[in-house]
């Protein structure tokens, strides 16, 4: 009898259902996609999924980025998911005897550029700590801490009060997967961190039970990685920066400045302790935009 495509498509989504308890919208999307995919079939003609090929799924894949309504690079992407399950619960269910989708090159995705702030956006931000109580004088070293060092927030608030080498200006940070790196911290973070220090978290700290930690919350903890990210957010938000940033902002800024700085790739992927140099060359793409505009702007075979 073979194995139709539309049964076995209805078994899939009840095995998702049933046995792996899937969120509904993930459903709602599978459905969606396996139909896209079961009008793309009858459409070739093949109502047995065994008689499906490689090269039919790579087609599907071609014809949801190509169609009448091109489907982005993600969605395509997510449909490709979607059929690859079906395949290969089709497989292990013995309807089929090959797994014909798990060679199938998904859609490639592209980069997306991070976005960085000027020089001068970045001292507004800074700026949008005011006051002289605990609160503000944490919130103006993290977001210097951010910036000076270009880690993530996850990285900032996990550091201790031992891991800060003001002698030398460093700072240890704990990376993806528990690696460690020593950056260097400029002066102006350092006095940040220093009036903190002095002014705000002895109080801050007495009200909880003892920690390491260098930034506090209001209870005596160490600030969390959700409260370092509102932190930001309430400084973009009070220099009218608030569409322009996301928790990783300060992070990209950080490399960006530098490369435009003339910085070597290699120096920034490590400061940023980032396992491979192609992740780094993402920033280096801003920075010629960057050299691009000042060219146009600046030099006289480029204007007129």
């Amino acid at each position: 009898m073979g194995a139709r495509p539309a049964d076995v498509v209805e078994a899939f989504l009840h095995h998702l259902t049933v046995e792996r308890g899937s969120a509904v919208n993930t459903l709602r999307s599978y459905g969606a996609d396996l139909r896209r995919y079961q009008e793309y079939l009858v459409a070739l003609g093949i109502d047995d999924l065994a008689a499906v090929r490689e090269a039919d799924v790579a087609g599907f894949v071609a014809a949801l980025r190509s169609g009448p309504v091109p489907l982005a690079a993600s969605s395509a992407a997510r449909a490709l998911a979607a059929v690859r399950g079906l395949h290969r619960f089709a497989v292990r269910d013995g309807l089929v005897a090959d797994d014909v989708a798990r060679e199938v090159p998904p859609p490639a995705l592209p980069v997306r550029l991070p976005r960085a702030l000027t020089l001068d956006h970045v001292e507004q931000l800074l700026a949008g700590c005011v006051g002289d109580g605990p609160g503000p004088l944490r919130d103006r070293a993290l977001l210097e801490l951010l910036y000076s060092s270009g880690a993530r927030i996850s990285e900032a608030v996990g550091i201790d009060l031992d891991d800060l080498d003001v002698a030398n200006r460093t700072v240890l940070l704990r990376g993806k997967g528990g690696k460690q790196r020593l950056v260097p911290v400029g002066r102006p973070a350092l006095a940040a961190v220093d009036e903190y220090l002095v002014r705000a978290r002895p109080g801050l700290a007495a009200r909880g039970r003892g920690t390491p930690a260098l930034l506090l919350n209001a209870r005596g903890g160490r600030l969390s990685r959700q409260s370092a990210w509102h932190v930001l957010r309430g400084a973009a938000e009070t220099a009218g920066l608030s569409a322009a940033v996301s928790p990783h902002t300060l992070r990209h800024c950080f490399a960006t400045h530098l490369l435009a700085g003339g910085a070597d790739v290699r120096v920034v992927q490590e400061l940023l302790g980032h396992a491979s140099v192609t992740t780094t060359q993402v920033y280096t793409n801003v920075t010629v935009d960057t050299l691009r505009e000042v060219y146009a702007t600046s030099h006289p075979r480029a204007l007129g």
